[in-house]
């Protein structure tokens, strides 16, 4: 699953400049990067959604394939469950709070500034509600694996592992620099995103918003 998705909005255009943007270069440019960042977040979501699916697809074969001493799987699938579950809620909101084409142009740069806001606000969680409950099911899944190598597999099997020192390195190289590295930059790319992408975009459309009540 990745949730890179935002610093791809910014590198298809260019990059927001904040409260120094000219305000008839933000009316002119509003539909088309609205349309941009409405489009991104529905792909975001249904890719977010599918993937989890699929990983939930991976995770109760292995249990079937398995038997019941795979059960503590069904932990890591609930939790998979949630995330994918998560971003089907934001479809569902997406749509709820969607405007038509005819709306004024302040209640749709209102609708953005909400919106990006919302997105903010769950990036900066990322921990909470996406990055915590992937590293406990991958915890879930290797328990699992152990459960099934010690009930199902050769005698002295775990030990024989740790004592070869090739599958050793690999164990250690993947659970303490891999995924680490890669939770670590979902992260810090998502941060920068922020940084650079939404909250400028945000300064840009608060100037906008100001300009419209202030001429209506």
């Amino acid at each position: 699953m990745n949730l890179n998705d935002y610093e791809a909005i910014w590198k298809r255009q260019e990059l927001p400049v904040g409260a120094a943007a000219d305000l008839a270069t933000l009316r002119e440019t509003f539909e088309t990067k609205r349309r941009k960042l409405a489009a991104t977040l529905f792909a975001r979501d249904l890719r977010e959604a599918g993937a989890g699916g699929l990983v939930v697809a991976f995770y109760a074969w292995f249990w079937w394939h398995e038997g019941s001493v795979a059960w503590p799987v069904v932990f890591a699938i609930a939790l998979i469950l949630g995330v994918s579950g998560f971003f089907v809620r934001e479809r569902f909101l997406a749509r709820r709070r969607r405007l038509g084409t005819d709306a004024p142009l302040l209640a749709k740069v209102e609708a953005d500034i909400a919106e990006l806001r919302h997105q903010r606000r769950l990036l900066l969680s990322l921990w909470s509600w996406y990055l915590a409950p992937l590293a406990a099911s991958i915890v879930v899944v290797g328990a699992t694996v152990v459960r099934i190598l010690v009930v199902k597999g050769p005698p002295g099997i775990l030990s024989s592992l740790w004592e070869h020192p090739a599958a050793l390195a690999w164990i250690i190289f993947y659970f303490a620099i891999v995924v680490p590295l890669c939770f670590w930059g979902t992260w810090t790319v998502n941060r920068r995103a922020v940084r650079k992408g939404i909250e400028p975009r945000l300064e840009e459309l608060e100037k906008l918003h100001r300009d419209l009540t202030s001429s209506s």
